[in-house]
């Protein structure tokens, strides 16, 4: 069966360049902006933010802001970094029972993005 190499993200966005900057605040780079698009990516993640000037606002949908979970290798220090960016902390950092020390994070749009380390041993 074919593996899966690599995780995209589509949202939409009304404004491409404060969106784009909350993702390298988050350590991504940018690399590609087809008009209407920018493409962010952060070792095997891309977020590709499409402008949709006519699209329901994303702090207005709830729940269904959510849209995605990240695990990463040190969750600490990427909170500590991203912190002292200026990135809007959703939910403060803990360790959650489900054995995942994880923090969730919310775009200028309202987008939630959770980001977690495995902790719960091998």
């Amino acid at each position: 069966m074919p593996q899966i190499l690599q995780n995209h993200y589509v949202l939409a966005v009304h404004d491409l360049a404060k969106s784009s900057k909350f993702f390298t605040d988050l350590g991504f780079s940018v690399i590609s902006e087809p008009t209407g698009w920018v493409f962010v990516e952060k070792e095997n993640c891309v977020v590709m933010l499409g402008e949709c000037k006519d699209a329901l606002p994303p702090v207005e949908l709830g729940d269904h802001s959510y849209f995605g979970y990240l695990r990463v290798d040190d969750v600490d220090t990427y909170y500590r970094e991203i912190t002292a960016q200026g990135v809007t902390i959703k939910s403060p950092i803990e360790t959650k029972p489900w054995n995942m020390r994880e923090f969730g994070v919310e775009s200028p749009e309202g987008h939630r993005l959770t980001i977690g380390q495995w902790v719960g041993g091998e």
